[in-house]
């Protein structure tokens, strides 16, 4: 059988190895995206859709922000889903509210627009909001929300058409290090050659490098999600995240008040052993997307988190969900759970084999919003553009 020889071969068709893959081929490299289901199965499809840079930390905002760009670039020329509608926080008491203020200033200055919404503005411009809840708002208008599920296929089309070669059912056995390239091994007999290759396959890295995987010091978290039935004529625009978001996300650890609200915090909360923090997003068919909650096990662990879905954790969220929005109806069309890996001790897991084969895993929940940007970035470094 005979040889096909690239620049760049990425192992993994999620959005992190798919962004790797088009900013490689934006460069004029010869690319192969090596996907080992039908479509795309795991994290990239099980999220919420939304990308929202306003969440996270200096850092990662400005990844993010590139992100939406990039989206936005895509999205002009073939449609990938993408919908600028905005977040919102919602605040729900004083401190929360303290916090939007905060986050405000950070990024006033940071140059990346937010708007304060009174309670006023809140009620008038998000329909069924409970107005015993809400008491502050901070809105980014530039973010925006995607159909996961669809949007990575449109992605996979997109760049087919601009000449990358896609592999899809396509398991790798091995990578082998040769003078000069890095020998691609599939199970069905096929060898591909690369001068470089990126491994973008969330925790399934542990079938080509089992030590390394089970030395990192990576973690799986599992999120449980569902969605309602279609809410006839009831829109909802947006991502709308709320208190317990606020008191989670990344980017208010870096608001002054941040520490003494925290410690403020009771750890023995539903909240808290969950890790739940309620989001609402409507997908595009109408239905409203509820969640979600964190539940963690080391790498060699991970089969504790189990295939089930806690019922308990689920009527939770809906709890707290229709103390927040008065939806037309909480009966749920679908329930689903997505698991992610995330490093311990860095925001990304990063580890390098003979200078050619680059492990690139771990980005936990920045996934869908920080995944275009720091691609560009990565593939600069990896091939010193």
């Amino acid at each position: 059988m005979a040889e096909m020889k690239y620049d760049l071969v990425v192992i993994g068709g999620g959005v992190l190895g798919t962004f790797h893959a088009y900013h490689a081929l934006k460069k004029g490299l010869r690319v192969a995206l090596l996907e080992k289901d039908v479509v795309p199965q795991s994290a990239t499809v099980r999220n919420f859709g939304q990308v929202v840079p306003s969440g996270m930390n200096t850092k990662w905002q400005a990844y993010g922000r590139k992100s939406l760009q990039i989206y936005k670039k895509i999205h002009s020329k073939y449609d990938i889903t993408v919908r600028q509608e905005g977040s919102i926080y919602l605040a729900s008491n004083e401190e929360e509210s303290q916090l939007l203020e905060e986050l405000h200033n950070i990024n006033r200055d940071n140059a990346y627009t937010s708007i304060l919404f009174t309670k006023k503005e809140c009620l008038k411009r998000y329909p069924g909001l409970n107005e015993n809840y809400v008491r502050s708002g901070l809105f980014f208008p530039d973010e925006i929300i995607i159909e996961p599920r669809t949007m990575i296929v449109k992605l996979h089309k997109y760049l087919i058409n601009k000449g990358m070669d896609i592999f899809y059912n396509t398991k790798v056995l091995e990578c082998n290090t040769l003078v000069g390239s890095v020998g691609i091994q599939i199970a069905d007999g096929r060898l591909l050659m690369s001068s470089k290759v990126i491994i973008c396959n969330g925790n399934d890295f542990k079938t080509l490098y089992p030590k390394l995987f089970a030395s990192s010091d990576l973690e799986i978290s599992k999120l449980q999600m569902m969605k309602t039935k279609p809410q006839g004529n009831y829109k909802i625009a947006g991502s709308i995240l709320t208190g317990l978001s606020i008191r989670r996300y990344e980017a208010f650890a870096e608001c002054p008040s941040y520490i003494n609200i925290k410690s403020k915090e009771s750890i023995d909360s539903p909240e808290k052993k969950w890790g739940v923090h309620i989001l609402f997003k409507q997908a595009k068919d109408g239905g409203v997307i509820l969640g979600d909650s964190h539940e963690y096990a080391d790498v060699e662990n991970s089969e504790q988190l189990g295939f089930d879905l806690n019922m308990d954790i689920d009527n939770f969220i809906i709890e707290k969900s229709k103390e927040i929005f008065n939806l037309p109806t909480y009966e749920i069309e679908h329930r689903w759970y997505g698991m992610y890996s995330q490093s311990k001790n860095s925001d990304i897991f990063e580890a390098t084999i003979d200078r050619n084969i680059h492990i690139i895993t771990g980005i936990g929940g920045k996934g869908m919003t920080g995944s275009p940007g720091f691609a560009k970035h990565n593939i600069n470094q990896i091939f010193n553009f």
